[in-house]
């Protein structure tokens, strides 16, 4: 699907912050895993969450949907596997139900779209052959057999914690307590602590010893439960973003405190100069002059994509670090935004996992062709917030994608003052 994005006046409304994708998996998971009826309240029904609701009726649970819930009935025992699990494009189905897969006492096989099989899934290849266990991964889908066994496991920290949390939702349910010990440095800690903080909602419970030191005891149950997800705030981002640069945005649905680590895009825009706070309507943006800064993505990969956008639009100098993680996503996100941004004037470049953006607003411009989404729903989005922020015209190719994480990302940002043309 090709649209062309452009602002029809001045950005100004009121958007509100879709559910928190990261957090509804988790629940859902849990859910499952819970003997009994619980009920998920505030969901976007996007593919990646579509894909874990899928996978948890296939594997061990009875999943209805209406409006913006869902009702999981967790059997309190595995199905028998008929097929192959379709994870889609999302890493964190796949990487949460590869050690479930292990507790079924069956072959399960894995298969997914896009670059998802093409993901490195070296951490659970090594613990799975240290336990000698089946683990067969290629092009078109991932085998796994065997149980996993409770005990030592040691996992390196800076790798996607969604393989952490993957062993925190398995390893409660074995018999014997469980320690993972989390090489230095460890990253993307917030979403580890957001996989135990929604365990605990459901009755599991884990602690950390020391910094990197896990403890997970045996022999637990989860308890089914009503929970209600909170506002992403990274999907949030993008909306952020547009409104530090162009004032007259006012963010609903975000919850504070919270333990989203992509919650850090507040304080990274405070500290480009943004100009905003919290009032009973939400957070409202106003619009102020914006300066580089350096930016750290060890814990808020995600936020990589728009901050790149962001950059453009600071004066002087804006480094992102730690940023490795972007290379193997749903597209190499350092490379799409490069190129994308490239074709409207943006002056970046990159080196490993450090990507440095000169401010250059005022060079940016609407380029010869068309954009492409690089089949990459962040990658979309802050393109678009792009389009917004520099009052240019840019037609978009693949905006399709946006489907894996908010389906209604177009239409929310209509009353902003974006006018969407799909043009096929």
């Amino acid at each position: 699907m090709q649209i062309t994005i452009q602002p029809d006046r001045n950005i100004d409304g009121i958007i509100m912050a879709p559910p928190s994708k990261s957090m509804a998996h988790r629940a859902v998971l849990c859910a499952a895993l819970a003997k009994g009826t619980s009920h998920i309240r505030n969901l976007e029904f996007s593919k990646d969450i579509a894909a874990t609701l899928a996978a948890a009726g296939q594997l061990c649970a009875r999943v209805t949907t209406g409006g913006n819930d869902a009702i999981v009935e967790g059997l309190g025992r595995f199905l028998p596997v008929e097929a192959p699990v379709d994870c889609c494009e999302s890493g964190s189905t796949l990487r949460f139900l590869i050690p479930l897969a292990s507790l079924t006492g069956q072959e399960v096989t894995f298969v997914g779209r896009g670059r998802l099989m093409e993901r490195p899934q070296s951490v659970y290849e090594a613990l799975y052959r240290e336990q000698g266990l089946r683990f067969v991964q290629s092009p078109s889908g991932l085998t796994v057999e065997g149980a996993l066994s409770s005990g030592d496991y040691t996992l390196a920290g800076n790798v996607s914690s969604q393989f952490i949390s993957g062993l925190l939702f398995a390893l409660p349910l074995l018999g014997g307590t469980s320690t993972l010990h989390l090489l230095r440095p460890v990253e993307s800690r917030s979403y580890i602590d957001m996989t135990r903080s929604v365990q605990a909602a459901f009755g599991v419970t884990s602690r950390w010893v020391d910094e990197t030191t896990l403890e997970i005891p045996g022999g637990q149950a989860y308890r089914p439960c009503d929970y209600t997800v909170e506002g992403d705030y990274s999907q949030a981002a993008f909306p952020a973003v547009l409104g530090a640069v162009t004032g007259g945005v006012t963010l609903t649905g975000l919850a504070e405190p919270t333990l989203q680590g992509d919650a850090a895009i507040l304080d990274i825009l405070r500290r480009c100069g943004a100009d905003f706070s919290r009032t009973e309507q939400g957070i409202v943006f106003r619009k102020a002059p914006l300066h580089g800064t350096d930016i750290d993505l060890a814990d808020c990969p995600d936020l990589g994509p728009v901050l790149m956008v962001l950059g453009l639009f600071c004066e002087g100098q804006t480094v992102i670090r730690n940023a490795e993680r972007l290379r193997i996503k749903e597209s190499d996100r350092i490379e799409a935004m490069e190129t994308e941004l490239r074709k409207c004037g943006g002056v970046l470049s990159s080196a490993g996992g450090t990507i440095t953006i000169e401010g250059c607003a005022g060079a940016l411009h609407a380029p010869d062709g068309v954009l492409s989404g690089h089949n990459d729903h962040r990658v979309v989005m802050s393109l678009s917030v792009l389009a917004l922020a520099a009052g240019l015209r840019l037609p978009i190719d693949g905006a399709e994608a946006i489907t894996k994480s908010w389906p209604n990302f177009f239409t929310a940002i209509k009353p902003l003052g974006a006018e969407v043309e799909d043009v096929g």
